[in-house]
Formats: structure tokens, C-alpha cells, sequence
């Protein structure tokens, strides 16, 4: 825990930087195994977006974004990520919005921690178009905790803008938070909360602020698998509303070392190209 108190005295430095619905997931601590790649599409559909464009930025209103994660682990504690974010809609807002880069490391478990901690970092670009801020930072502390069938993970990320209308300002505070109650081996239901505040020091009118509520559930019929649906409702002003989401993704092994490595070179170029 010293260690993320130091992070938060370094970085909490406001304003709010547009809502990013495209990686719509409360992190857990655990990083992806060594030699394994994990290949994930996340969906999810706003019904309740912003009708005009604001700020420079489309509206978000009917608005399908999916976003291709690509993860791979390359030490028992240590993985990096990689996004490309993509928005499907009308009137011109179907196209390649950008990519991130996310390293992250863990907590190894000689440290026998009671319980998960890692820490995630993720840089990328967004077109202006769709993000007031086209360079951004972040940094996500992770913790999380089973219990029997109970199970809660938090994430205080961090956001700053490198680059666009919020430049200027410190880091803003968004946390996330997730509980869930295994209701059998394969399955899980919880509720899973998404905000951001402002900086730490200048937090925003309430209805500035973002505030998101999902119910979701989890499917975990292989280790192999990973499954996550979710409804999700906007309690402000500022906060896109009537949001469902899917993430779907497959883990490949060390057994299949050469097509995964090939697999997150291409992703990579691509990237790098884009």
C-alpha cells in the first residue's frame, strides 16, 4: 500500500476530459502468464450519448465502439498491452479512433500480499474528433480481493492530457470499482461503478462530473475464456447513459508460443503504422 500512496502523492496535482467509453472494465490485479497471449474485443453501444458535437468532438449519441486489446505476458509479473480503438456510427463517425500502449506490472507472490496489487500505465493517441485530448496518460493502481464468492476490485486511475484542451490542468482522479458474487463456479453477477472526478484538490460540480452504474455478469466456463456483459445507466449531465457492453476475449498459451508472438508483432506494426 506505500507503494500507491507514493504514486498518488507524485501525481495528484480542474477539468474534466471527454467521456472515453472504449475500454469499459474494472482491471484486476493478476497479470497474463508468461509466453501467454490474450487477445480480447471489447463492444459496447451507447444509446444514450450526447446528441451535438461539443468541444471539437462527435457526438456519441447510437455510437458502436470496439476496441482490440491485445496482451502478453513476458514475466511471471509483467504484460503489455495493446489497444486499437474503433468507432462505427453515422454521419461520418465510422473509422480508426486510435491506439494506447498499457505495461503493467505486478506484485510478485513471494511478497505473499494478502491481497492482488499491480500497477498499469497507459499511453496512446485519440483523433481530436473523438477526444478532446488527442495524447493522453494514465496511471491505474489496481487492488483487488476474493473472499469465499465474493469478489471486489478497485482501480484509482489517474488521467492526464498531454496534448489538447485539457493540457494545461494536473492529473484527474477516476476511480473505478467493481464487486461481484459468484453465484456458481461458471457464473458471476455484480455491479461495477465508473467515474471521474476532476483533480483531487478541484473536484467539479456534481453534474460535471462522470458517474456510471453497471450491472454485469461474468461467464468463466474455461480458463481459457474470458466473458463480461454489462447495462450500465449515467447519473449526470456529463456521464453518456444507456450503455451496454460485451468484452470477449481468448488466451493463447506457451504451446502455441510462435503463432501468439506473430500474432502481437502484427498487432504492434499495425499500431506503430496507424
Amino acid at each position: 500500500m506505500r507503494l500507491v500512496s507514493i504514486f498518488y502523492l507524485l501525481f495528484f496535482s480542474g477539468a474534466l476530459y471527454a467521456q472515453d467509453n472504449y475500454e469499459i472494465q474494472v482491471y484486476g490485479a493478476p497479470t497474463i502468464e508468461k509466453g501467454a497471449t490474450m487477445v480480447e474485443l471489447h463492444s459496447n453501444f451507447t444509446f444514450g450519448g450526447q446528441l451535438y458535437k461539443q468541444d471539437g468532438v462527435l457526438p456519441t449519441h447510437n455510437i458502436d465502439h470496439e476496441t482490440i486489446e491485445i496482451t502478453h505476458g513476458f514475466t511471471p509479473w509483467f504484460e503489455t498491452g495493446f489497444y486499437l480503438f474503433n468507432a462505427i456510427g453515422t454521419d461520418n463517425r465510422t473509422t480508426i479512433v486510435g491506439s494506447h500502449i498499457r505495461p503493467r506490472v505486478a506484485a510478485p507472490e513471494s511478497w505473499h500480499l494478502p491481497f492482488g496489487l499491480s500497477l498499469s500505465t497507459e499511453f496512446g493517441y485519440q483523433k481530436p474528433e473523438y477526444s478532446t485530448d488527442d495524447w493522453t496518460l494514465e496511471i491505474r493502481p489496481i487492488i483487488d480481493k476474493t473472499w469465499k464468492k465474493f469478489y471486489a476490485a478497485f482501480n484509482g486511475a489517474l488521467d492526464k492530457s498531454l496534448d489538447g484542451w485539457n493540457q494545461k490542468y494536473g492529473f484527474e482522479f477516476s476511480p473505478n470499482l467493481k464487486v461481484s458474487y459468484s453465484l456458481k463456479k461458471e457464473v458471476a453477477l455484480g455491479l461495477e461503478y465508473y467515474g471521474s472526478v476532476g483533480e483531487p484538490s478541484i473536484h467539479l460540480p456534481y453534474q460535471q462530473q462522470q458517474h456510471q452504474l453497471f450491472v454485469a455478469i461474468d461467464l468463466d466456463w474455461s480458463a481459457d475464456w474470458e466473458f463480461n456483459a454489462g447495462y450500465g445507466l449515467g447519473f449526470t449531465n456529463a456521464t453518456d447513459n444507456d450503455i451496454f457492453k460485451v468484452i470477449l476475449g481468448y488466451k493463447f498459451h506457451g504451446q502455441n508460443k510462435k503463432s501468439s508472438s506473430e500474432l502481437f508483432r502484427a498487432a504492434r506494426n499495425f499500431i506503430h503504422v496507424n
